[in-house]
This record gives structure tokens, C-alpha cells and sequence, in this order.
């Protein structure tokens, strides 16, 4: 007999069982609107000025804005219902728009560094009250959009479109410093190599995000899960005799899954044993999608025994 229990469609209130409310589509169209406005704002505002520093920001908007609506239609397609050609759904295309979008990120982190050392070497003019005025207006947009984006919890790939939003906020930021800076001492400088502390900052949260989104691809256990905890838990149940074939991966944010094979002691009782399995699962690790499979007790072979993962009480 085999369960596959959908607990995550139930409120969960122990351990890791409270799972990422994602944000939907409707909020990162609106984060996409917010972010492109503000980037023709800053691309006007660059040419007027003369000002490479926006020209070149409004591009990386341009790209922040892309990577939202990456994002805005993968959470779009997240939503469609499970099927015959996908038995879990769609709900991986968040997992894979954060991994794409992390890739893009790194570029972008490349780029921001290669333009700061050569202003460095070719320091360029920039209009320092121009600059920070519009990057102040640009702090107050992207506070917006970090607001409306934050409002839920993240799941990959909200995390990855608050990353792009973050570098563009920490911009702003370098941007307002620098053009104030530079407007009082008149000191260039200080406007690449901020941008290479930002780009530094940037990288440090993209490497991780790529990290977690490929662990997630690859099939990997959750990172807050142990995987020998599960095995003794599970055979701590009463009625278990042993736990193998034990595998624990996540389907998409929010979503664990859980397979193993269970030698009971009596086949008789595999109902209720069954389900004090999947209140463990669910209520110590947060795993909602549980499915195993009973076996009698001395009814896995010694060369089987020797090539799973067995865990006896």
C-alpha cells in the first residue's frame, strides 16, 4: 500500500512546517511596472546630465526589469494545475527562473566591476547634484518595489528577483553618495569604486541563490533537513522495524517530498502505522508529500540490504 499525502494543503504549525508564501504573478507585474518606468526616468535623466553613471544604471533597471518579468511568468506558470505530462505540476518553473536569473546576475556584477575599473583608469566627468537628485528618486522607487515584493515570504524565485531589486537599491544608494560627494569635493573616484563595493555585495547573495536554486535541480535534501534524522524518526515510529530507499527532495519552494520503504512488524497495521509516519514527516520536518511503501519484517535480501540506506531501530 502506498501514500501520497498532499499535507501541505492543510495549516502546518511545527518545525519546518511552515512553508513560503510566494509572491503571484500580480506582484511582480507591478514591481516590472515600477522598475521600467524608473529606468526611461533615468535614461532621460543621463542624457540630460551627461551622466554615464545613470545611463549605464538605467540599463542595469532595464535588466532588473526583465529578470521581474522572468519571474512574473515563471510564478504565472507555477500556478497551472498537475497533469498527465507533469504529475507535480509546474511549480519547478519558479525554481528555474531563479537559477536563470542568478546567471544574469552574475553577468551583471561582471559588467559593473569591468566599467568601474576603467573608469578608474579613465575617470569620466559626472554632474554631482544631477546624480544624486535622480538617485534619490531612484532610492524611493526601489524602497517601493522591495516593499511590495516583500510583503510575503520569498520562495527562489521571489529571492532572486529581490536580489536584482537590491542591487538596483544599493545603487541608489552608491549613486546618492557618490553624486553628493562629488558635488561638495568634487572627487570622482569615489563613484567607481563604490560601485565595485556594491558589485561585491551582489555577488555574495547571487552566488548563494544560484547555490540553492541548482541544489534544488539537482534533487538535493533540503539544506534545513537531515536526512539520518528523518530515518531514525521515522523508525522510531511504532510498529517499524527498519527504514531504506529513503529519499527526501524538494519539488519547488515550499513543497518536500518524501519516498522510502517501511519494514513493519505486522502488515495488519500498516494503516495506523502509516499515519503516525506521516505526522512525523510532517509535523518535525515540514515534508507533505509522503509516500511509502510496507515490506514484512526479513524481506529485504542481504545484497539489496547492502546497497540502500538502512535504518534499523
Amino acid at each position: 500500500m502506498h501514500r501520497h499525502d498532499h499535507a501541505h494543503d492543510r495549516p502546518q504549525e511545527h518545525g519546518h512546517a511552515r512553508h513560503a508564501r510566494p509572491a503571484g504573478p500580480g506582484t511582480l507585474y507591478l514591481a516590472l511596472a515600477l522598475t521600467a518606468g524608473f529606468a526611461v526616468v533615468e535614461l532621460v535623466a543621463g542624457r540630460y546630465f551627461g551622466s554615464l553613471a545613470l545611463v549605464s544604471d538605467a540599463g542595469h533597471m532595464f535588466s532588473d526589469a526583465a529578470a521581474l518579468g522572468v519571474a512574473a511568468f515563471a510564478a504565472w506558470v507555477a500556478q497551472r494545475p498537475a497533469g498527465a505530462r507533469h504529475s507535480y505540476g509546474l511549480a519547478r518553473a519558479e525554481v528555474v527562473a531563479a537559477f536563470v536569473n542568478g546567471l544574469a546576475l552574475l553577468i551583471v556584477v561582471v559588467l559593473i566591476a569591468a566599467e568601474a575599473v576603467r573608469r578608474l583608469l579613465e575617470p569620466q566627468q559626472v554632474q554631482g547634484l544631477g546624480v544624486a537628485v535622480i538617485a534619490l528618486l531612484g532610492l524611493i522607487v526601489n524602497l517601493c518595489v522591495m516593499y511590495v515584493i516583500g510583503r510575503g515570504q520569498h520562495d527562489l524565485n521571489t529571492r532572486a528577483a529581490v536580489l536584482h531589486i537590491f542591487g538596483d537599491l544599493v545603487g541608489s544608494v552608491a549613486a546618492l553618495t557618490a553624486g553628493t560627494v562629488i558635488y561638495f569635493t568634487g572627487w570622482q573616484p569615489i563613484d567607481p569604486l563604490l560601485s565595485m563595493f556594491i558589485a561585491l555585495l551582489i555577488l555574495w547573495s547571487t552566488l548563494r541563490l544560484v547555490r540553492d536554486a541548482l541544489h534544488v535541480l539537482m534533487e538535493g535534501v533540503p539544506l534545513e533537513i537531515r536526512l539520518p534524522e528523518v530515518g531514525r524518526a521515522l523508525a522510531g515510529v511504532s510498529g517499524v522495524r527498519s527504514v531504506h530507499d529513503l529519499h527526501v527532495w524538494t519539488i519547488a519552494s515550499g513543497q518536500v517530498a518524501l519516498s522510502a520503504h517501511v519494514e513493519v512488524e505486522d502488515l495488519g497495521q500498516w494503516l495506523p502505522v502509516l499515519e503516525a509516519c506521516r505526522r512525523v514527516a510532517e509535523e518535525r520536518f515540514g515534508i507533505g508529500h509522503v509516500t511509502l511503501q510496507p515490506e514484512p519484517v526479513g524481506g529485504i535480501n542481504a545484497g539489496r540490504a547492502a546497497r540502500v540506506t538502512l535504518i534499523r531501530k
